[in-house]
Parts: structure tokens; sequence; C-alpha cells
């Protein structure tokens, strides 16, 4: 399987294969090219709630949002400090899912959770407004698959907290993954 491309695998889709895509995606690209120095530690301690949606329309995701929402609101954050909600059968296109996002915040709101919870996101096609399609940038929100990620808003406040340059990750993940290449990229998931 092919992980920087399982979108156009000839293998139906099942769960595990969408959740082993997913970890191999943490494992090589998010921690082993340390987009985000906080990912390791949640993903050490098994943390990470990992959901894999069947949902196949708007409407059903949104039903899933909500449920893991509140799961993961109402859970103790040393068994599940994170979600997330990989959505492979619905807004594959990534305006329909960019779209979605406002829907996603205002879940958020209505569970009365703003301030509580947020949501970030990433996808296969993902593409910063001022960017380029092929701009390597790109690649530090694309993941296997359309996911939602669920987070906690205190631990986003403690992990800036204790990373005074946090601003300044974002600049250095575009300075790596430039360098690194879409060859660098494709090598990173060869088998």
């Amino acid at each position: 399987m092919h992980t920087h491309d399982p979108m156009h695998g000839d293998e139906p889709l099942a769960d595990e294969a969408v959740v082993a895509a997913m970890r191999e995606w943490l494992e090589k690209a998010v921690i082993g090219l340390n987009l985000c120095p906080f990912a390791k530690a949640v993903h050490v301690k098994r943390q990470i709630r990992y959901v894999v949606s069947q949902a196949e329309t708007e409407e059903a995701l949104i039903e899933d949002l909500l449920h893991e929402l509140q799961l993961l609101a109402s859970a103790d954050p040393g068994d599940i400090e994170t979600t997330l909600l990989v959505h492979p059968r619905v807004l594959g296109d990534f305006l329909d899912y960019n779209d979605f996002l406002d829907i996603a915040d205002a879940a958020v709101e209505e569970l009365g959770l703003d301030g509580v919870l947020q949501v970030a996101s990433f996808h296969p096609q993902y593409q910063f407004a001022d960017s380029d399609a092929d701009d390597m940038a790109n690649y530090s929100n694309r993941a296997p698959y359309p996911t939602l990620h669920l987070l906690r808003e205190d631990s986003v406040d403690k992990a800036v907290a204790a990373f005074p340059e946090a601003n300044r990750i974002y600049e250095a993940n575009i300075a790596a993954l430039r360098a690194l290449g879409p060859e660098g990229w494709k090598k990173l998931f060869a088998r």
C-alpha cells in the first residue's frame, strides 16, 4: 500500500488499513520530520484516538463529529488526549472539505465546547490559501485521508507555553519540507 497516495489503491478500504496509513504518516512525517514537536509524547503514551468514520454524507459526518467531540470532552486526558476522526468516504474534494470546517467549528460551539476543544484539519490535497498546489509547504497538513483533528485547548495552551518559539514551528516546517522536496516525501513512505 502506498500511503502517500492511498486514495488510488485497488484494495478495499478496511478501517485497519486506514488507521495503519495514518499511524505510518504520523510516525514518518509528523514525528519523523518533527512537524509537530508535541506529537511524539501522545503517540508514545497511546493517547491518540483513531476513529474511521463510515460517513458518506456531510450529515453523517456531523453526527460522528458531535459524538467524538462529546467523548473527548468527557474523557480523561490521560486516556485520550486527542482524536483523529478520519473520513475516507466523504469530502475527498479539498474545497468541499475546507467549507465543512466552518460546520465543524459550529458543532464545537453548539455543544458549548468553544474554548474547551478545537478542530484542526488534514487532507491529502491540503492547500494553504496563498500557496500553489505543488508547494511543499502544503505537506505540513497533508495526511493520507481527509481528517478532522480534535484537540483540547488546554493542551494546546500548555504546549505553546512549553515551547516559547511555537510560532516558528510553521516556518521551520516549510523550510524542512521544501528541502525534502516531492521525491524525498515519496521516499519516506517507500517500502
